[in-house]
């Protein structure tokens, strides 16, 4: 494995750098992509390695750090170097380091944040003479984190166990910027390491190849020695445990979700690794494990390499879990292996990796798609779906039922959808969506029939039947919204029933239970709500609402002199 992917010297264009001439290191910064989402100078610099010493302090909810950055300049008259950052770091000092003909030199630099982009700041560090073309030096950061994208701090009650605080953190996009300073654009690729210090009692994990903990001074290393672009950097802290699930593989998680997530994952991931190495070639980052995360998770899955994350909600479901996994393993060829130049080209990463999700699924799970794919002779007009349309056959005939204009009682009664797999119910449910508001007596009928079924389902069927609730105002069922939306905290969960309640004619109830949930949200999740509900009120009204009001769950706000009409 380790002669088969020797670690090759990137440029900052990602390509090889060679013993060559000089001249041609200097020149290749002319083919670098223009990346529009990065404010950095990235051109003018290779990456060779960076480093972090993070020390993560719960109760201020700071991370105080220190950025090591070794670069070589590949341009001559390159006077500052120019960083992704964000206004939620507070740079406290930068220096620059550089062995020259007198020996080691250190120098303190002068630098300023400037505006960029609602999602960033450049950093500009204007650099000393003694800095010459092809020369190695360093740059050493020192700063503390607050509140910012990349960085979700949850308290005890936020997580599955009720137990310790919980971090992590979420590169993609553009958010790691506002971690650590960066060229953060995936066109820029670097090994990395990183000391972290916590509490006694929390175990820190990141997406790289070694680690290793000084159980005498609590503190954790680590070693990503294959290069990736910092969106992949990534780091989970919190109360969690491990079970191996395979010869290269462990799941990690709460203890109260370990036994659950052991059982479903157990020998499958290596039968997908190994699949998929047959299809694309050797795996190249050695281990791969799984570490679900609590609901505040704001996407169901994350490819870092080594170390996915998952939101643990989704262990709830069999066939959701199949497909994410499998995506995220097909990831580390595609988007993390060999990845995309510019933020405006990520449909190639997840593009590639879909098409090699569903090769991976074939491999495992039979062949939809074989004779489609490979056989000889003219191609079909379309796949055999044969397997797939006996699943489908009965959601299409139950739609039908429930979509004339005298729902037949007895026929839908004899259907019984406890049986069924997720995504058929899934298909129905959304059919339904589309269709709504359905006539008031069937939308009776609808959760009579299905409303005390589906409370007991995961949260991809709840949300559907919630926003089916909603769209028909059908006001029996809201305390259930409402619960729900208490309960999960997560973007892809809460955005969708927030839309659909300031949509219609329950924004009133939308507000105040966002008024009394809003301290478990994550800045991103809060400020995109705030948005929904500019954008579907008066919006004086609402933004003087939710910047000067208090966020007391026990004492909520009055909605009366709020104008909530569209």
């Amino acid at each position: 494995m380790a002669a088969a992917f020797e670690r090759p010297t990137f440029c900052c264009c990602r390509k090889v750098v060679t013993g060559s001439a000089k001249s041609e290191r200097l020149n290749s910064s002319r083919d670098c992509p223009v990346d529009i989402a990065s404010a950095s100078n990235f051109q003018h610099f290779q990456i060779q390695h960076f480093h972090l010493e993070l020390d993560i302090n719960f109760p201020s909810r700071e991370i105080q750090a220190v950025e090591v950055l070794d670069l070589v300049c590949l341009q001559p008259d390159t006077q500052s170097l120019v960083l992704d950052s964000h206004q939620s770091l507070h740079i406290r000092s930068v220096n620059a380091k550089c062995r020259c003909n007198s020996g080691e030199n250190s120098w303190p630099l002068s630098h300023r944040l400037d505006p960029f982009t609602e999602y960033g700041s450049s950093l500009v560090i204007n650099l000393p003479a003694a800095i010459k073309p092809l020369s190695n030096f360093q740059i050493i950061i020192r700063y503390t984190t607050a509140d910012g994208p990349a960085i979700w701090w949850l308290d005890p009650e936020l997580t599955s166990g009720n137990s310790k605080p919980f971090l992590f953190t979420h590169g993609h996009s553009v958010c790691n910027r506002s971690f650590f300073p960066c060229f953060d654009t995936p066109a820029v690729k670097s090994t990395y390491s990183a000391t972290v210090m916590v509490p006694p009692g929390i175990r820190v994990l990141m997406s790289a190849t070694r680690s290793t903990f000084d159980e005498q001074e609590n503190i954790y290393r680590f070693q990503m020695e294959y290069p990736v672009p910092a969106y992949l950097l990534a780091l989970v802290a919190g109360d969690l445990i491990s079970a191996d699930i395979g010869p290269r593989s462990r799941v990690w998680a709460e203890p109260c979700l370990l036994k659950i997530a052991t059982a479903k994952l157990n020998g499958t991931v290596e039968r997908w690794l190994s699949a998929a190495e047959n299809l694309f070639g050797p795996y190249m980052w050695e281990r791969y494990d799984v570490v679900f995360l609590p609901p505040s998770f704001p996407i169901v899955a994350m490819e870092n390499p080594c170390l996915t994350f998952i939101i643990s909600c989704i262990l709830e479901s069999d066939e959701f879990l199949i497909i994410d996994v499998i995506h995220e393993i097909a990831h580390s060829w595609f988007g993390n292996a060999v990845t995309n130049a510019t933020w405006e080209e990520m449909w190639l990463s997840e593009g590639l990796a879909t098409y090699a999700q569903r090769r991976i699924t074939t491999e495992t799970y039979g062949l939809e798609f074989e004779r489609w794919l490979n056989a000889s002779g003219p191609p079909l007009l379309e796949p055999d779906l044969s397997q797939g349309s006996s699943l489908i056959k009965p959601v299409e005939s139950l739609y039908q039922l429930w979509s004339s204009e005298t729902p037949d009682g007895n026929r839908i009664t004899d259907i019984d959808i406890s049986k069924w797999k997720t995504f058929q119910i899934v298909h129905l449910l959304d059919k339904l969506l589309d269709r709504s508001p359905l006539p008031h007596e069937a939308m009776m009928k609808l959760s009579k029939s299905y409303s005390a079924l589906l409370d007991s389902m995961n949260a991809e069927i709840r949300i559907r039947w919630l926003q089916i609730v909603v769209r028909n105002n059908y006001l029996p069922d809201f305390y259930k919204v409402r619960r729900f939306l208490e309960n999960h905290t997560s973007r892809m969960y809460t955005g969708p029933l927030y839309e659909d309640l300031c949509a219609g004619t329950m924004k009133a109830i939308a507000m105040e239970t966002f008024y009394l949930t809003q301290n478990r949200l994550h800045v991103n999740l809060r400020r995109a709500i705030q948005q929904i509900f500019a954008h579907s009120a008066n919006p004086a009204a609402v933004m003087t609402l939710l910047e000067d009001k208090p966020s007391d769950a026990s004492n909520p706000i009055s909605l009366r002199d709020v104008n909530v009409s569209a």
